[in-house]
């Protein structure tokens, strides 16, 4: 017997394959599966990296109804800062870089970076969220490495220094070796009259217990994660720069995307630091009581004191730069950065 010209046979085979549709697993349809690395520990108490790729993760997922899924690699598993940013460019992948990753193939991301940029968090908010110099940023980074550049992740506040005495104005850091993450911070500290060494994260608490070298500086957060009051004594709050990292997507990869699913990959991202940034900004004063409680003596320089720090690093900081790009980007981060200054104001 047929039916509309089909066989009973095959309606019989489209219902029960209509119901076993229904009745599959949203995360067994998955089409799309995307490796997201970032360092740190896959811990909210230590890494606000971390707090982000959970929210990221749970907003796509729900918002694609499992056709997207994200696989969580902390701790560097997938390689160290250069090796994640080579696999970003030709993987379909996310990656969560810090500027030392950002360093070697895009260092023009340097010009949002010059030391005492923001008055507050809300002015980083709107320099990175909205200016026009990030537009131009963004654009340029996607031209150049194929990767797309989705959010600035804030990761755990203003960045302080550390030492093994206390430091309140510039020329407290005379003579002194600091650890230093990439070349701008060697520029700042030899601005100070401090000797800058590049030392890797993962090298850092040993290289402060033993002398090689006197100090650093982290945001709070990760002189936790680090335990870095084990081995330093004083903790100056000077607010040096805004401590963020990059959300990364292979642009390729992104465009292979649905409408939908893309824009739901977006619009996650988006609410996931927001999300961030409210917990780590309700986390920063516990953070330095914690470190008090450890034994760090906490000193806060005054505005006469943040103004000397000032003085000798942003300009040690720009003739620097300007040397690996073009002065234009520093300008225009400058201008940018004064605008959302004086909005918030």
């Amino acid at each position: 017997m047929k039916l509309h010209g089909l066989s009973w046979k095959s309606v019989l085979h489209a219902i029960l394959l209509g119901f076993l549709i229904l009745t599959i697993p949203a995360a067994a349809l998955a089409e799309t599966s995307i490796k997201m690395s970032y360092n740190g520990p896959p811990t909210a108490e230590d890494n606000a990296v971390h707090v982000f790729a959970t929210h990221f993760k749970e907003i796509v997922e729900k918002d694609t109804n499992g056709t997207v899924t994200i696989e969580l690699y902390p701790n560097s598993q997938l390689g160290n800062e250069q090796q994640r940013m080579e696999q970003v460019m030709t993987d379909p992948m996310i990656n969560v870089a810090s500027f030392g990753g950002m360093e070697t193939v895009f260092p023009e991301i340097f010009a949002t970076n010059v030391p005492f940029l923001f008055d507050n968090y809300k002015a980083a908010h709107i320099f990175f969220d909205s200016s026009p110099v990030m537009a131009k940023l963004r654009k340029e980074f996607r031209e150049r490495t194929g990767i797309q550049l989705l959010e600035v992740i804030e990761e755990g506040g203003f960045i302080a220094f550390t030492c093994t005495k206390p430091i309140r104005s510039p020329k407290d850091f005379n003579g002194l070796k600091f650890r230093a993450m990439d070349a701008s911070q060697v520029a700042m500290y030899e601005a100070f009259g401090a000797t800058g060494t590049p030392i890797p994260w993962t090298e850092v608490y040993l290289a402060l217990k033993t002398g090689v070298a006197d100090g650093q500086m982290n945001p709070p957060t990760y002189i936790i994660i680090g335990s870095l009051f084990e081995v330093q004594n004083h903790l100056t709050l000077a607010n040096v720069q805004y401590s963020d990292q990059f959300l990364l997507a292979n642009n390729a990869m992104m465009e292979k995307l649905s409408e939908k699913e893309r824009s739901a990959v977006l619009a996650a991202a988006k609410k996931a630091n927001q999300l961030t940034r409210e917990f780590v900004e309700s986390q920063v004063e516990s953070r330095i009581n914690f470190l008090q409680e450890k034994g760090m003596q906490v000193y806060r320089p005054t505005p006469e004191e943040m103004k000397a720090f000032k003085d000798l690093s942003t300009p040690s900081y720009i003739a620097w730069l300007s040397k690996q790009i073009n002065r234009e980007w520093i300008d225009q981060s400058i201008a940018d950065a004064q605008r959302a200054n004086d909005k918030v104001k």
